[in-house]
C-alpha cells in the first residue's frame, strides 16, 4: 500500500519535471548544440588564463546568444559589390569638410604628432562610419564568440542552417572560411575582453560592424590594443570618442610607415593595411585628393 500511495507522486514529478525540461529548450533559440559550443569557449578561455569567475558570469548573462545575424552577414560579405562611388558624392565631401572645420583642432594635433594629412584621416571615417553616424549595431561580444565557437561542429552547422538562403556560400566556401576565420574570431575575442576588463566597459554595451569591428575608426580589438590612443588624455581609450578616433588612425598609419613626404604609391601600400581592398584604398585617396583642392 505504501508503494501504491507514492507512485503517483513519482510520476507526478517525473512528469511536471519532463515538461519544464521541455520548454526550456522550446523557448531557447539558441538550442543544445549552442550552449555546447560555448562551454566549449569558455573552457578555452579559461584554459588561456581568463579567470574562470568572470568568464562563466559574462557568458551566463541573460544577453548572451549565437549572433547568427551578424556572422552570416560576415560571412556573406563581398568587398568588390560594396559601392564606394557614394563616398565622392557632392554631398558626402561637403559632410566631410564640415567635419574638418568642427574637429580642425584635433585633426591638426594629428597631423604635427604623426605627420598623416588630415584629409585621409578624414576620409577613413568617412568611409568607415559617415563620420560616426554609423558605428555599427551587431553587439561585438557575441559577434565574435559565434565566430569563435565554430570550431565546434554542431555551431558550424546551426550556423550553415540559419544563413540566408539568397547569395548564400557554397558549403565548401563557407567550411574553407570557417576555418580561416574562427581562430581568427578567437584572438579578436581575447583581444575584446582584455580591451574591456581595462577600460570596465560592460562588454555587451558595445556595439559594431558584422564583423566585430568597433568606434568611429571600426578598429578590431586587436588594433585597439596595440595601435589605439588616448588622443584627449583622459585616461581612457574610447573609439566613440572623435579625438582617441583620430589620433588612434593617425597611429595606426604612422606605425604602418605612414610618413610627411609620403607619395601615392607608398600611402596606397599603408592604407591598404587599414582594410585589405583596393577599392578602398582608391577610394580613400580619391576623397582626400577632393579635399586638397577644395
Amino acid at each position: 500500500m505504501t508503494y501504491i500511495k507514492k507512485k503517483p507522486g513519482f510520476f507526478l514529478i517525473y512528469t511536471c519535471f519532463s515538461l519544464l525540461f521541455m520548454l526550456f529548450f522550446l523557448n531557447n533559440p539558441l538550442g543544445a548544440a549552442e550552449n555546447n559550443s560555448f562551454k566549449l569557449l569558455t573552457q578555452r578561455l579559461i584554459d588561456d588564463g581568463f579567470d574562470k569567475v568572470m568568464i562563466n558570469k559574462i557568458y551566463n548573462n541573460p544577453e548572451m546568444n549565437f549572433n547568427s545575424k551578424s556572422v552570416s552577414r560576415f560571412f556573406m560579405h563581398n568587398e568588390s559589390k560594396l559601392n564606394y562611388g557614394r563616398f565622392t558624392s557632392s554631398e558626402l565631401i561637403s559632410n566631410a569638410q564640415e567635419y574638418q572645420k568642427k574637429y580642425a583642432k584635433d585633426l591638426l594635433m594629428a597631423e604635427q604628432e604623426y605627420g598623416v594629412d588630415k584629409n585621409i584621416i578624414t576620409a577613413i571615417i568617412l568611409v568607415e562610419t559617415r563620420l560616426g553616424k554609423y558605428t555599427g549595431k551587431s553587439v561585438v561580444f557575441t559577434t565574435l564568440s559565434t565566430m569563435a565557437a565554430l570550431t565546434d561542429p554542431l555551431a558550424k552547422k546551426k550556423l550553415w542552417e540559419d544563413m540566408p538562403q539568397k547569395n548564400r556560400l557554397s558549403r565548401d566556401a563557407f567550411n574553407k572560411k570557417v576555418k580561416k576565420r574562427s581562430n581568427w574570431a578567437y584572438n579578436e575575442l581575447k583581444a575584446f575582453i582584455k580591451y574591456t576588463a581595462r577600460e570596465n566597459i560592460p562588454p555587451f554595451k558595445v556595439k559594431g560592424s558584422y564583423a566585430g569591428a568597433m568606434g568611429l575608426a571600426q578598429f578590431m580589438p586587436s588594433n585597439i590594443l596595440a595601435l589605439a590612443v588616448d588622443g584627449n588624455s583622459d585616461g581612457r581609450v574610447d573609439l566613440f570618442n572623435h579625438t582617441d578616433a583620430i589620433c588612434s588612425i593617425a597611429n595606426f598609419l604612422k606605425r604602418y610607415g605612414w610618413h610627411p613626404e609620403i607619395n601615392r604609391k607608398q600611402a596606397a601600400k599603408v592604407i591598404y593595411y587599414y582594410n585589405h581592398s583596393k577599392y578602398y584604398v582608391n577610394t580613400i585617396l580619391d576623397i582626400a585628393d577632393i579635399l586638397k583642392k577644395t
